[in-house]
């Protein structure tokens, strides 16, 4: 089965265009990755599904117009068939630890997917996996929401602009490739400046020290010239060195 029609379209650039479509495999067809997958279908993103059996595909209901491949979540070439080469995240949502962190590791380390989210019953595990810089979901926290928090780009909401419409403040969403680096590297990778953090609903002013966090929400100043040049930087996260 060929990737799903629309993902052909969504290469590198189209991650962090303006409707923000993206497309994302999710592994594991069980009630929260079913749930995900119709939340992500339904907002308009590419999405397909990966999961041994094919009865487990039923769950996504009539509606859901994305890919479905029956396989194991880290065979590679099962992960080739759902569009991992073209994907903007990847969801391990199986009911096994281990088959999650697999297939997790492989998106990341062998496809360079950038946001990788893996699905732990064992909270124990959590923060062992946590430390390989894979976001982990433990079994007290599966809302989908909280999935969608760290696999989808950021929103950017517009609060303030000025006169002559040459800078605006904008509320960007934190995206979770940022967090434990500085404030200073995001300004000067991206070009934004940060004028506060809402952090825990308190706002936060920044200095050289200060290190960005989990759920962070950014108030960042744009130039209207590089306003879209710097969202997209945000979005993609830090440089590689």
């Amino acid at each position: 089965m060929p990737p799903h029609p629309r993902t052909r379209r969504l290469d590198g650039v189209a991650r962090a265009t303006k409707d923000h479509q993206v497309h994302v495999v999710v592994m594991g067809c069980g009630r929260v990755g079913s749930q995900l997958a119709r939340t992500l279908d339904k907002q308009g993103h590419s999405v397909s599904v990966i999961d041994q059996d094919p009865s487990a595909f039923a769950k996504l209901g009539p509606g859901y117009s994305g890919g479905k491949v029956v396989g194991i979540g880290f065979d590679r070439d099962r992960m080739n068939e759902a569009g991992i080469g073209q994907a903007h995240a990847f969801a391990a949502v199986s009911s096994g630890d281990n088959s999650n962190i697999i297939a997790a590791r492989v998106a990341r380390e062998r496809f360079g997917v950038g946001n990788v989210v893996a699905r732990i019953y064992d909270p124990r595990r959590a923060e062992v996996y946590e430390r390989l810089g894979i976001p982990t979901v433990a079994s007290v926290s599966w809302q989908t929401e909280r999935i969608l928090r760290h696999i989808l780009p950021p929103d950017p909401l517009e609060e303030w602009r000025g006169p002559a419409g040459s800078v605006s403040l904008f509320e960007v969403p934190l995206p979770v490739a940022w967090v434990g680096e500085r404030v200073t590297k995001l300004d000067r990778e991206t070009g934004a400046r940060t004028a506060f953090l809402a952090r825990y609903g308190a706002p936060v002013l920044p200095n050289e020290e200060t290190v960005l966090q989990a759920d962070d929400a950014l108030h960042v100043l744009l130039l209207a010239e590089r306003r879209e040049a710097t969202l997209a930087a945000i979005a993609a996260g830090p440089e590689a060195h």
